[in-house]
Formats: C-alpha cells, structure tokens, sequence
C-alpha cells in the first residue's frame, strides 16, 4: 500500500512552512491564518465550531484565537441571547490580511494542480474528500476519549 497519508503530511506541513514564511510580515505565525479565514468566512463563529472545523483541540484553537485577539485581527462579541457565547469576528485589521491569505491559497492550489487537467484537479478533490470524511469518523471517535483499534 502507498503511503498515501506520508505525502498529504509532506504537502501540508510544505504548505504551512511557506505560509508562516509569507505572513510573518502581517504578524500571522504557526498557522493562525487558518483561523483568520475561517473567522473571515464565517463571521460570527464561536470557538468551539472554529476547533472542530480546522481539527484542533480547544487548548490548541483558544492560543491561536487570543493571539489574533491580542495582534488586533479580530474581536470577541457576547451573542444577544447567551452572554455566555463568544462570537469571533474579524476587524478591519483581519479583513484587509484576508485577500492575501485568499491570494496565497488560490496560487498554493494554483502550483499544486500544475500539469493536471480540470477531471483530474476534481478528481484528486473527491478521492481528497473522501478520504478527510474517512479520518473525521476516527477524529471524532478519539475526540470523544475513546481509543482506536490497530
């Protein structure tokens, strides 16, 4: 069998390494820009959902959330109806970083789908997809405390 996961881990970590090089300048390290454009593209999200959708623990997504907070790229707003509730939104700051980020990933895929024709780029999206919906079932399952078997 192909190790498949070895070179999606290789992609991604290739991905990451470039993007903390590119945003250091915009005070964007170790992957908050992650964060940043889910926020931007979700604005209103609490921090529990933001967790959940980048695959992270809260512990994780509660340090890279305060640090967008404290460089100024978004706010934290009580929602109407439970003060509890911590909306996340992005300020102007996030808002005007966001484009970038955007342009970033759009010649990050760009690159990587070079020399693939429009079928194949889908393809690789939906073997892609289903092989994320494969991994959340495990994610999950372990998330809630419980141990896979090898």
């Amino acid at each position: 069998m192909r190790e498949i996961l070895r070179e999606i881990g290789v992609i991604a970590r290739a991905l990451d390494s470039i993007s903390n090089i590119e945003f250091k300048e915009y005070d964007l390290t170790k992957g908050q820009y992650l964060y940043l454009v889910r926020i931007c593209e979700k604005p209103g999200i609490i921090q529990e959902k933001l967790a959940e959708m980048i695959k992270v623990d809260r512990t994780t997504a509660a340090r890279a959330i305060k640090k967008l907070e404290l460089h100024g790229f978004i706010e934290k707003k009580d929602d109407h109806v439970n003060k509890k509730i911590k909306k996340l939104f992005p300020t102007d700051k996030g808002k005007a970083v966001y484009p970038l980020i955007k342009r970033e990933n759009d010649y990050s895929n760009q690159v990587a789908l070079d020399g693939f024709s429009e079928e194949e780029a889908e393809q690789i999206y939906e073997y892609l997809l289903r092989v994320r919906q494969n991994i959340e079932k495990d994610w999950d399952y372990v998330k809630k405390g419980n141990k896979r078997r090898y």
